[in-house]
């Protein structure tokens, strides 16, 4: 059996920067109120007029990791496209980035696990270069939160959050088995579905009922329940990181770099303290970007490793908890 390992790396984000003293002009909020809650200090929204979209990004945020591969697009043989805000309710993005790179007519796979869709998207692709289908795949986090957030008091403690953006990787067959993706890690507990969710629309939710809610159906909105979700995640983190040590015969202390979803600073602060990891161990960037969902994983390990953080040899993992619940680590040895 072959194994994969990540040869490029590349994100994109836009340029337009929001504070939360911008924020605290639309809702009633302020810097200290967010910045106690979830650690976050800005976040790039998309700016109207631009161009950027979510597969636009996703689009830019490929060719930076298909570069720094040391391929062209006609090498990549499969795209894997993970968000949960598409350009369009079908077809999905994959297409599009198929379309937009002028690639041949390789297959595309979109991934609908929100906050975990990136780890669902690298372990999927990890599975097709393992088994010999596949030799190059490119696996795409993308997403465009900003058009689709209630930006009023009602909706703060959720839109605060939010931030746009895209990350990208290319994931290659190699013959060493010692190096790469070492093992994968998915899980989910749909009973709690309810509890972060955009529940319309849905083909229950549909044209005619948005057209007679006069705007006052709110479910076009994303709801959480901010505590429960806090609460789970904390216990779902812990178990998932040390399901992939043990699947590996490493312990905690042989963590070089944790790269966890950026939901929450003080959901990733406390897997820290938990696992007695340093500072230097742990990669966080949510303080800019918010919480930019199936892409702020492969952001943040896109930021680590051009930062010089992650080396050849060191054990990296990468770990994301989000709405399904769903849930998943992936082991790597760098």
């Amino acid at each position: 059996m072959y194994n994969s390992k990540i040869v490029g790396l590349g994100y994109y984000v836009p340029d337009n920067i929001v504070t939360n003293d911008d924020l605290s002009k639309m809702m009633d909020t302020d810097d200290q109120w967010i910045q106690e809650r979830t650690g976050i200090k800005e976040r790039r929204w998309i700016k109207k007029g631009t161009d950027d979209s979510t597969a636009v990004m996703g689009a830019k945020a490929s060719r930076i990791a298909i570069e720094r591969a040391g391929l062209t697009k006609d090498d990549i043989d499969f795209i894997v496209f993970a968000t949960l805000s598409p350009d369009y309710y079908f077809p999905g993005c994959g297409v599009q980035i198929q379309d937009m790179l002028e690639m041949k007519t390789v297959g595309a796979l979109d991934v609908r696990n929100q906050c975990s869709g990136f780890v669902y998207a690298i372990a999927t692709a990890d599975q097709f270069i393992k088994t010999g289908m596949y030799k190059n795949i490119l696996v795409v986090g993308s997403e465009y939160h900003s058009n689709g957030l209630d930006k009023t008091t009602r909706g703060r403690g959720v839109s605060v959050i939010f931030g746009d953006g895209a990350g990208a990787c290319v994931l290659s067959r190699v013959e060493d088995n010692t190096r790469g993706i070492l093992s994968t890690h998915l899980h989910s507990e749909g009973k709690y579905a309810d509890k972060l969710i955009v529940a319309s629309p849905s083909i229950g939710n549909w044209v005619p009922e948005i057209i007679e809610s006069n705007g006052e159906d709110i479910s076009y909105f994303p709801y959480m329940d901010g505590t429960f979700v806090f609460k789970h995640a904390v216990v779902r983190f812990s178990e998932v990181i040390k399901e992939g040590l043990q699947k590996n015969n490493l312990k905690k202390e042989d963590i070089d770099m944790l790269i966890p979803h950026q939901a929450n600073l003080r959901i990733a602060q406390f897997i820290q303290k938990k696992f007695g990891l340093r500072d230097d161990q742990v990669f966080n960037n949510i303080m800019k970007y918010g919480n930019t969902t199936a892409a702020s994983v492969i952001i943040a390990l896109t930021e680590a490793w051009e930062k010089g953080k992650i080396k050849d040899g060191d054990n990296v993992v990468l770990a994301a908890f989000g709405s399904g619940f769903t849930w998943g680590s992936v082991i790597i040895k760098w």
